[in-house]
């Protein structure tokens, strides 16, 4: 006796198969080949010029859309849910064309919102499906909107989850259309009626996307725990750095002073002072900096005004906030200061500690802040100063020495300036902002230029001096200091920069022409020591030569020593030896000893 068992079709299945009979192969395996090929120049070209960027974004949305509506699920209990994905990225696609003005943050906001609100709908089908696909869609759907919120939340890392993520979604997606297509193309969605995820002896595709899923979330955690720890790790100034409601418009006025101990040496006592100057355009401002005297001073020491190296360019990038207060700014000898029995004045700068415009290499700026902070610092009441200074500078510290001396005269004819020495400084702007292109990590400290003088001088624009695809990433760049670890991401998001982050030739227009303006080329009446090391990056020998070229051919004296083998930062450290020879010269400024000129 023979029994014929009739299988009893679900209607869900029913519906999925009649679906796939109204989706020819043929438009299914174009759609996945598509999907492929602009995710995958999603992933490689993140940034691209604006346009591309923007074309290829709509092109992959308005693919996987239509790949949604065309995908096969066999593990799926209903067709609502890609129905309402593939509607939903076909409207984002709609919403990215038809937005006024589109920019790269408005992209991350459409993909982000896209991912989240993609990923709801998969937590919603898998929470109503059953077996792997209930797992796919409920973890795939909870690392989509963790993707998501980090496009919205984190600015330059949504370029990165532009690319990376959605690109890599869209590519996922194509694979699956395409491998799909070619099993509908083979007929061999089926043996003897049954689904080919369930033929004997084949592992059921389902186990794979689950694993992939579990990958993906996995990714998103990292990412996401990743992101609470660097924004964690941002320094933040506290309410020593707030002025007072009645601040005085003379410059150099002490406003608050308050014992200050971190990295201050056991022979010395330290002060973080608040203080009156003006910035570059002779508007009020406050700015903040450290002073640290002997114990052991028996009456007036000498000062050492130390102006700073690059730190940052937001507030809480001053060295006295930062966890290494002075390592920070390059320096490495403040315990060598005290030793010698003088006393250390060090501003962190307009806008860094306090709130405002950090002139970064913008030589009014900066060079007021060292000379008020000299004029604070006379007027408090635990420190006993002498006259004499001599100022010390590092690379944007070098850059404000300079400034130092040559305002000085004018600024504060008080002051009493016995010699400035700037060590590898930032003297020629222009020859250093063509040198960044060959600097790892470069566009950070472009950055800080651009922000600088894009909120200082009307005429320099930011969209006239950094191009469309790269802004969000200068502008998020700017705002990091260099000691937090979101500079991390910064430095990832400079290695993959395709090309450089300029819109045009920064040697030309209001942006060259406010670099030449700032480079610090008038005379300095105190004595000058310039010091560079031959092997440094970042502000290269032959930029510091002509420099001092042109001052030497102006009649200028200069004392300039250079270090072979020595590169940016170590130069200054403590086993340079330049330190025994800047402590040397400074000793002979305050004897009043005659200075040497090399020119």
């Amino acid at each position: 006796m023979t029994v014929t068992t009739t299988a009893q079709e679900d209607p869900d299945t029913g519906e999925r198969r009649a679906t796939r009979r109204r989706t020819p192969w043929v438009l299914q395996l174009l759609v996945g080949v598509v999907a492929v090929l602009v995710g995958a120049f999603l992933t490689l070209n993140p940034f691209s010029s604006l346009a591309v960027l923007l074309v290829a974004v709509v092109v992959g949305l308005v693919v996987t859309g239509f790949g949604e509506l065309a995908a096969r699920d066999d593990e799926q209990s209903s067709r609502r849910w890609p129905v309402v994905k593939g509607v939903l990225y076909l409207a984002a696609a709609l919403a990215v064309l038809v937005w006024p003005g589109a920019t790269i943050r408005v992209v991350a906001v459409v993909v982000g919102l896209a991912l989240v609100l993609g990923g709801i709908a998969d937590v919603l089908a898998g929470a109503s499906a059953r077996g792997t696909a209930r797992w796919n869609g409920i973890i795939g759907g909870a690392a989509s909107i963790v993707f998501g919120l980090l496009a919205l939340a984190w600015p330059d890392v949504s370029v990165l989850v532009i690319a990376v993520v959605f690109g890599a979604k869209v590519v996922l997606l194509g694979v699956r259309l395409v491998i799909d297509a070619i099993r509908r193309a083979r007929g061999r969605d089926t043996e003897l009626g049954a689904p080919a995820a369930t033929r004997p002896g084949r592992a059921r595709p389902g186990w794979w996307r689950l694993a992939g899923t579990v990958v993906g979330a996995a990714v998103a955690v990292v990412l996401m725990l990743v992101s609470l720890a660097l924004h964690r790790g941002t320094p933040q100034p506290d309410a020593f750095y707030s002025p007072p409601g009645d601040v005085p418009s003379q410059p150099g006025q002490l406003l608050r002073v308050e014992p200050f101990t971190r990295a201050v040496p056991a022979d010395a006592k330290g002060w973080r002072i608040l203080y009156t100057t003006t910035s570059d355009d002779g508007v009020p401002a406050v700015a903040s900096a450290l002073v640290v005297t002997p114990k052991a001073a028996a009456g007036p020491t000498p000062v050492i005004a130390w102006a700073h190296g690059t730190t940052g360019a937001s507030p809480g990038c001053a060295p006295s906030v930062l966890d290494k207060t002075f390592e920070s700014g390059a320096l490495f000898v403040v315990d060598r200061v005290v030793q010698q029995g003088w006393t250390l004045v060090a501003t962190d700068y307009i806008g860094l500690g306090t709130t405002g415009v950090h002139p970064y290499l913008i030589g009014q700026g900066e060079g007021r802040s060292v000379l008020d902070a000299i004029r604070a610092a006379h007027a408090m009441k635990d420190v006993s100063l002498a006259d004499d200074t001599v100022v010390w500078g590092h690379s944007q510290g070098g850059h404000a020495a300079l400034w130092t001396g040559i305002l000085a005269s004018t600024y504060a004819p008080e002051l009493k300036i016995d010699g400035v020495a700037a060590m590898a400084p930032a003297s020629n702007l222009p020859g250093l902002i063509r040198n960044l292109d060959n600097v790892t990590a470069g566009e950070l400290f472009a950055s800080y230029v651009v922000q600088a003088y894009t909120s200082t001088y009307p005429d320099v624009r930011f969209s006239d001096v950094v191009r469309p695809g790269a802004q969000i990433l200068v502008r998020e760049m700017a705002q990091r200091c260099l000691a937090e670890p979101g500079t991390l991401v910064s430095i990832a998001s400079t290695l993959v920069l395709d090309k450089p982050m300029w819109q045009g030739n920064p040697d030309s227009g209001a942006f060259h022409e406010r670099l030449v303006e700032n480079t610090p080329s008038g005379p300095i009446a105190a004595p000058l020591l310039l010091a560079e090391g031959g092997a440094d990056q970042l502000v290269i020998p032959a930029a510091q030569d002509a420099y001092v070229k042109g001052r030497c051919d102006a009649g200028y004296a200069v004392d300039y020593r250079t270090y072979p083998g020595k590169d940016h930062v170590p130069l200054v450290e403590a086993d340079s030896p330049l330190i025994p020879e800047l402590l040397t010269w400074t000793q002979d400024r305050f004897a009043g000893k005659p200075a040497r000129n090399t020119c």
